[in-house]
């Protein structure tokens, strides 16, 4: 395993890809940070992860949905690190209402940003990774890319593709030292589930209260939303040489969701 890893993590400025960022600049390893937000608040993130840990980190603002910038990105990320060792496709968006009332590019931009943009990115560190005899791949999937829940069409297809897109990756890599995994979370109190709450609340015709309670934290029997922390942690497992021989996982950490 080469020392320091470089890392690229998709939609990393907040959120789970912010919490993997920051596990991975604590063990010693550069980063190139990706996603959207205010310029100020990214650069205090980005300049406070390399003084605080030591480590080389960069950002770069491609948008998901254009593979010319993602291409961009894994450029600028090689040139800059000398190579990627550690992909983790986290990037993703959400939208929540019934299928017959689904917006058609609301629909195509979820596919394009949560599934579609890992294909991309992928295609262009893989080859790199296999001369080298080392990668690891990590996809952010979710319990809902092994679950359905209502209303989410897009994000559940996504995500089911997601894990599909890993299992064959991680076939075509496996004699290569090349790994790849997916990670799936049940719910994370992230920007991204937070906005659902008032959304699934008028959705459902309940409160938002109800909505953490029943429907969120309800299928969990934990009773408790997962910690950016903990897939921070389980990301950095994935990497090490006590995980060379898992590849092709769905890895589920939901707080026992997906045991019903």
């Amino acid at each position: 395993m080469p020392k320091p890893l470089n890392t690229v993590i998709t939609g990393s400025t907040s959120g789970i890809g912010l919490g993997i960022a920051t596990s991975f600049a604590a063990e010693g390893w550069n980063v190139m940070l990706n996603g959207f937000g205010d310029a100020a608040e990214i650069e205090a993130i980005r300049a406070g992860l390399e003084e605080k840990h030591g480590v080389k980190v960069l950002y770069n603002g491609a948008d998901m949905t254009k593979p010319e910038e993602i291409r961009a990105l894994m450029s600028e990320a090689e040139t800059a690190f000398g190579q990627v060792d550690v992909l983790v496709n986290n990037a993703g968006i959400q939208y929540v209402v019934k299928i017959e009332e689904f917006p058609e590019e609301k629909f195509d931009a979820i596919i394009a940003i949560n599934m579609v943009s890992a294909f991309h990115t992928t295609k262009a560190v893989i080859a790199g990774m296999k001369d080298r005899g080392y990668g690891r791949i990590i996809n952010v999937a979710s319990a809902h890319g092994l679950v359905a829940s209502p209303f989410k069409s897009a994000y559940v297809a996504a995500k089911h593709g997601v894990v599909g897109m890993t299992k064959t990756i991680a076939l075509e890599a496996a004699e290569f030292g090349v790994t790849c995994n997916a990670i799936c979370p049940g719910y994370v109190k992230t920007p991204l589930v937070e906005k659902q709450i008032p959304a699934t609340a008028q959705e459902r015709g309940i409160t938002e209260e109800e909505v953490i309670k029943d429907v969120m934290l309800g299928p969990q029997p934990t009773k408790k939303f997962v910690e950016v922390e903990e897939i921070g942690a389980l990301a950095v497992f994935l990497c090490s040489t006590g995980a060379n021989s898992i590849t092709g996982a769905a890895l589920q950490i939901d707080g026992g969701w997906v045991a019903h």
